[in-house]
């Protein structure tokens, strides 16, 4: 059996659907004709990531506001925000580059998903002629709805994450039933809650090992076999080709990050100064039995903030040097992160969205044949 790749989800989408978005907030578009748009960008990532040879494809979340606020919101500036909830939320990230991205805020009670991932799974399927995957936002993301000190008025802390942790099993439920082959949970505030950013006040309370415990209320209710095909991905945020964690050093968050009983978890990578150290921690902490399954490790072999194509070769020589660390049987490889996890992103290092787009359906087929080199040298063909 070969070793598995992976994309992590979301595709930048075209300059054609971004305007159409920003039509539909100013009012000037309908929503037919947003839709409309929506399905003809579907069609074009499944069709285009078919032929890169991916053994899983996606629809690239190109109906998503965003990895993050596709149950809350229709578009990601806000129109169509679900019930109890507000625009004026705490803010998410704060970017290398300056700009933020900010969650709304929870008003009332009981907490409710507008739209789950399934819903764009369902309409991804016809369209598809291989297996395809979805991915959900972590119960941890969505926690930072709540105020981080205080109440709110007649729906305390705990009904509220007793009802996130419904909806974002539900979420996961709903995608297998729609058809997906597997199912991966962002959790790209992970490796942002090692950080300390005085501009950004909950990154100061060290809520990793909180999180954890949320993602696991989530997880632990699926058994071994649901959770083989259950992943976790993390990485230090892509958005605007800018990270907001990079800086954060990797041991601070990996001996925690695998106490959750995922199945499989994508790990940025590519773009990290020290590989062999990140490939060492990874061996030494994922567990080849987390509550009856090991843990598939897929390392990050794409950089989608760099416009540059990584050639078949590098990618098979990171996947050789990462199999010194981690077991064959449980090396994986992805790509460092979405190409484009908010659907608004112009891509200023790539020059735009659409040559963005070409560069990652590139990227995807070399990493597809360096994964395929690297099954061949690790004897894995065949």
């Amino acid at each position: 059996m070969e070793l598995p790749t992976e994309p992590v989800g979301s595709l930048p989408r075209p300059a054609t659907l971004q305007a159409a978005i920003k039509g539909f907030d100013e009012g000037t578009v309908t929503r037919a004709q947003l839709t409309a748009e929506q399905d003809a960008a579907c069609q074009d990532s499944v069709t285009r990531m078919e032929a890169t040879g991916s053994p899983i494809v996606s629809d690239g979340e190109q109906r998503a506001s965003s990895f993050a606020t596709y149950p809350l919101t229709d578009t990601l500036a806000g129109t169509g925000l679900a019930d109890h909830l507000a625009g004026d939320g705490q803010y998410f990230a704060i970017f290398t580059d300056g700009h933020h991205r900010q969650l709304p805020r929870l008003t009332g009670g009981p907490f409710r998903y507008k739209t789950f991932a399934a819903d764009y799974l369902a309409k991804a399927v016809p369209m598809a002629h291989k297996p395809l995957k979805q991915a959900v936002i972590a119960p941890s993301m969505l926690a930072l709805l709540y105020p981080l000190d205080g109440e709110v008025a007649g729906y305390n802390r705990e009904q509220f994450l007793a009802d996130l942790c419904d909806e974002c099993e539900k979420d996961i439920r709903k995608c297998f039933a729609a058809g997906a082959a597997r199912v991966s949970i962002d959790f790209t505030e992970g490796r942002l809650a090692c950080r300390n950013d005085p501009n950004n006040p909950w990154t100061g309370r060290g809520m990793l090992e909180h999180f954890i415990e949320l993602n696991n209320r989530v997880i632990n209710r699926f058994d071994a076999a649901e959770r083989r095909n259950i992943g976790v991905h993390t990485c230090p945020g892509g958005d605007c080709d800018a990270t907001h964690s990079a800086d954060v050093d990797y041991a601070e968050l990996l001996p925690s990050m695998f106490k959750m009983n995922a199945g499989y978890f994508l790990m940025q990578l590519s773009s990290e100064p020290d590989k062999e150290r990140v490939y060492k921690l990874i061996g030494e902490h994922s567990r080849a039995d987390a509550n009856g399954l090991p843990q598939v490790c897929f390392v990050g072999v794409i950089n989608p903030q760099n416009p540059r194509v990584e050639t078949a070769d590098e990618v098979c020589d990171a996947l050789m040097s990462a199999s010194r660390h981690i077991p064959k049987e449980r090396l994986g490889s992805t790509d460092d992160c979405g190409f484009s996890p908010f659907s608004v992103d112009v891509k200023p290092k790539h020059g735009s969205p659409d040559i963005a787009r070409d560069i990652a359906f590139q990227k995807i087929a070399e990493r597809v044949k360096g994964t395929r080199l690297a099954s061949e040298r690790l004897g894995l063909s065949g």
